[in-house]
């Protein structure tokens, strides 16, 4: 698994996007039983602390000590980091195994042999992710072509799989079908700044460059369609990969 989030793990806790209630009351609605979850590839927790509302107990793991630093910490989430690959759970201990925007960065046979071993049976297994963000025509054009024009050959292989939904990921269960959600948020331009330097791609190419593609010439293409002032909805479309271990 890759780590390509501990140098901007501050930033990565203050913009990164948040899942929707939708999600979790979907997500709860699979589950039989809510004793024990884990949030694999916690980040900064703030998958597990949603679930921590409703599981007994959640375990939230991560590979990168800075991120584990930034997490949200309540009495029944228990942090450790370890890698997706290799958690040191014993068998078949969880309701819920749940990966929020991360399951293109695993070996993932390897993580399916362990969600597989850990899962109880009929437990769920969910991979989480979400699309470019879209907030109006003329925005979408701008981020678009920061997204493919200056950043396209600076984002790892993996990206491409959250470009596909994850249509392309094998997944080892049956199965199960989900409605159409998004996250949504009023965020300001410097809101928008602030997430865009929690992408790996960008932090590539400062590490390449020495210098942010976030430069004049595109801060003044974006007040144009964004004034300083002015707040916009914006939406992340959800995509799933969501399955159940068989009863047996």
């Amino acid at each position: 698994m890759k780590d390509n989030f501990s140098a901007q793990a501050s930033i990565y806790a203050q913009f990164r996007p948040g899942y929707p209630a939708q999600l979790f009351d979907f997500l709860y609605d699979q589950c039989e039983v809510y004793d024990c979850a884990w949030d694999c590839a916690a980040g900064n927790g703030q998958m597990a602390a949603a679930l921590a509302q409703r599981f007994r107990q959640v375990e939230a793991t991560d590979i990168s000590e800075k991120q584990l630093a930034q997490a949200i910490r309540q009495p029944n989430i228990r942090y450790s980091m370890e890698a997706a690959e290799t958690p040191s759970f014993p068998d078949e201990v969880f309701d819920l195994v749940v990966v929020g925007q991360a399951a293109h960065w695993f070996d993932l046979d390897t993580f399916y042999r362990q969600a597989d071993r850990m899962l109880k049976p009929g437990g769920v297994l969910a991979l989480v992710g979400y699309n470019l963000l879209r907030i109006d025509a003329a925005t979408d054009a701008l981020i678009d072509q920061f997204y493919t024009g200056v950043l396209g050959k600076y984002w790892d292989a993996e990206r491409r799989l959250v470009d596909e939904a994850y249509a392309g990921l094998p997944f080892p269960f049956p199965e199960i079908g989900f409605p159409e959600m998004f996250m949504q948020y009023e965020w300001s331009v410097d809101h928008l700044l602030g997430y865009l330097n929690t992408w790996s791609a960008l932090q590539h190419y400062v590490r390449e460059n020495g210098r942010s593609p976030l430069d004049e010439a595109f801060l003044s293409e974006l007040r144009t369609v964004w004034p300083k002032e002015t707040a916009k909805t914006v939406r992340f479309p959800i995509f799933w990969r969501i399955g159940r271990k068989d009863r047996s």
